[in-house]
């Protein structure tokens, strides 16, 4: 019923055979390559770091993590996500951070949400924050506009020491 066209098919066609081969440059692109190019690869999933999980060492990635686990070291993510169950012993670096679980050390990040199951022992240096009701809190919070470069001397925004007063007692 249907036949197989040969006039789409790669390769030397018999009416082209006679004919001297045209430079390369001159024949377009297929479309398949522009398709490709723009379509934006799809992004990968978080890796996790399941609740059996205890890890001594510090983890560096520029993706994605979520914690259920134990980590005693510092991370540094993209997106990090401290399960329920979770425990961190060290500075979390990221650009977002969601905290469910529980961290002992520094939190820097520019976007930090304490969920209201949350249990920060440390300071929390941030752009934003948002702190649920429930969540449980033992530190500083002070506002940087870049809060992941570390820099002690970096300027904390204007008005973020009247929110947030240090308290230089605590060791």
């Amino acid at each position: 019923m249907f036949s197989k066209s040969k006039i789409n098919e790669p390769g030397p066609k018999a009416a082209d055979a006679a004919k001297p081969a045209a430079p390369e440059t001159s024949a377009p692109k297929p479309t398949a390559d522009f398709k490709s190019q723009s379509a934006p690869k799809p992004k990968p999933p978080a890796s996790v770091l399941s609740a059996d999980l205890h890890i001594t060492g510090n983890i560096k990635t520029t993706g994605d993590i979520q914690v259920e686990g134990n980590v005693e070291g510092d991370i540094r993510a993209h997106l990090l996500t401290i399960g329920e169950t979770a425990t961190i012993r060290g500075e979390v670096i990221a650009d977002d951070v969601v905290i469910n679980g529980r961290i002992v050390g520094r939190v820097r990040g520019l976007k930090v949400r304490l969920s209201s199951t949350a249990r920060v022992e440390g300071d929390i240096i941030h752009k934003t924050i948002a702190i649920e009701s429930g969540a449980h809190f033992e530190g500083s919070v002070q506002r940087q506009d870049d809060p992941l470069s570390g820099k002690p001397g970096s300027k904390p925004a204007p008005g973020a020491a009247a929110a947030a007063p240090a308290d230089d007692s605590k060791a």
